[in-house]
């Protein structure tokens, strides 16, 4: 199936989000959820008024996939995971966490893959919870 990529970035008014690989679907919200929402409007405003216009992957069958930088993201979970809390998942010094919270430095491509990995592994441990 084809894919549609969505970055979502947190800017210094609201939350930004645009296709990766998609020309012309843009959107933004105050929170992540309306980001989300005003892309999904942008993508079908886009269809709309270009007809048969518009980027063959939105013809058909496709999945909208959303993707955080790494700031955003951190940031954006700030009040569900503490600094402590992702250096027991990820290994990676709470210092460094800040230092991609903050944007005072950027993951190199390896820490990313560390907390997306490390945040997957929770992920699929809560989903085989059961109270």
């Amino acid at each position: 199936m084809k894919t549609v990529k969505i970055i979502i970035e947190k800017t210094k008014n609201h939350y930004s989000a645009y296709a990766e690989n998609v020309e012309g679907v843009y959107g933004a919200g105050e929170t992540v959820a309306e980001a989300k929402e005003s892309i999904f409007k942008a993508i079908k405003l886009l269809k709309k008024h270009n007809k048969s216009n518009y980027p063959k992957i939105l013809n058909g069958d496709y999945q909208v996939r959303f993707k955080f930088d790494t700031q955003s993201l951190l940031n954006y979970y700030k009040g569900i995971f503490t600094n402590a809390s992702l250096e027991r998942m990820t290994g990676i010094k709470q210092k460094q966490i800040q230092h991609y919270a903050s944007g005072l430095k950027k993951p190199r491509v390896d820490q990313k893959i560390k907390i997306q990995n490390s945040l997957h592994q929770l992920a699929s441990e809560l989903l085989a919870v059961e109270l």
